[in-house]
């Protein structure tokens, strides 16, 4: 969690400073939400992350580098410099590059976790995150209720920070809860209050457990404000006041500082070390990145895919 925040607090400054070209979408104020999930799944897993999900990333095995990588367009990232930043990934390893049509990596994931049925795989999940913006598109709809049916072993896991971008959920759905969207697909749900570490440790961890073990789809629908705007170009004023001074705009790595401090577990002199030694390794990423070659794109392979015996070659034809 902390090295997240350090790491996205050190994008947005670049990005202020035009050092970043596109947008830089942070998750303050969600990581104990997205780390509880990144940190069930294991070798073999799939995992699709939201634009916010840089601690559940992390937590999945995602390196600082290839963040930076990406962040600052160099072709050492996984994406050679041709990307956007958000939408990076290693496939190979289950780290799925994630689609900005939101709801879409649903079925992709779906896609992904019956290959693995075919091919005989055990005891695998594939996990992904969305806003509850987007639980109102179709591809939600239609990628939960799959999963439903074939009983994937999916944890579709919702950061509920009560806006759409701006619009507030009273002009999104007109159900009780969006956890009632489970009892429409026949899915189980859980609910669970994202600024609390422990508590989204143990009901994520439940969701992800449940979905190893063959008891089908989870939905996991985690109440969190966003301690930000949708992105660094958003100031974030249409959020209510009331909503940013309730429990649900407490900041989680504040709530588990304290809580480590309350239990013993830490000490001021701990947490400032940490700290430090985070700080280090994000500023050498980027040190490191920022020495490294722009790409040419009079030198550049434009291969499509990543595999050369797989591109198209056709004869010349210029003669």
């Amino acid at each position: 969690m902390l090295l997240s925040r350090v790491l996205e607090e050190k994008l947005a400054s670049l990005y202020r400073a035009g050092k970043i070209h596109g947008g830089v979408f942070v998750g303050r104020g969600q990581e104990a939400v997205s780390v509880s999930l990144g940190i069930q799944l294991r070798k073999g897993d799939v995992f699709a992350p939201s634009i916010r999900d840089m601690a559940g990333r992390l937590a999945f095995g995602e390196s600082v580098l290839d963040a930076v990588r990406t962040y600052l367009g160099s072709p050492l990232g996984p994406m050679r410099s041709r990307d956007g930043n958000v939408h990076r990934g290693r496939p190979q390893e289950g780290l799925l590059p994630m689609i900005s049509h939101l709801g879409s990596m649903i079925s992709v994931v779906n896609g992904v976790l019956f290959a693995r049925r075919m091919s005989g795989a055990k005891e695998v999940v594939g996990a992904t995150c969305l806003g509850d913006g987007g639980t109102s598109t179709g591809a939600f709809h239609e990628g939960l209720n799959q999963a439903a049916v074939e009983k994937l072993p999916l944890v579709m896991l919702v950061a509920n920070n009560f806006y759409a971008y701006s619009t507030s959920n009273d002009r999104q759905f007109a159900c009780r809860s969006l956890l009632d969207k489970a009892i429409g697909y026949g899915v189980q749900g859980v609910e669970v209050d994202g600024t609390n570490i422990i508590a989204c440790l143990e009901t994520i961890g439940g969701a992800v457990q449940r979905a190893r073990s063959g008891g089908g789809p989870q939905l996991v629908i985690a109440n969190v404000l966003r301690l930000c705007g949708h992105g660094e170009h958003d100031d974030a004023s249409y959020i209510d006041p009331k909503l940013k001074n309730s429990p649900l705009g407490r900041d989680c790595l504040k709530v588990s500082e304290e809580m480590l401090l309350r239990e013993g577990w830490v000490n001021e002199a701990q947490l400032a070390e940490w700290r430090a030694e985070v700080v280090q390794q994000v500023e050498s990423a980027v040190a490191t990145v920022q020495r490294e070659p722009a790409p040419d794109p009079y030198q550049h392979d434009w291969t499509a895919v990543s595999s050369r015996h797989l591109q198209e070659l056709h004869a010349d034809t210029s003669a």
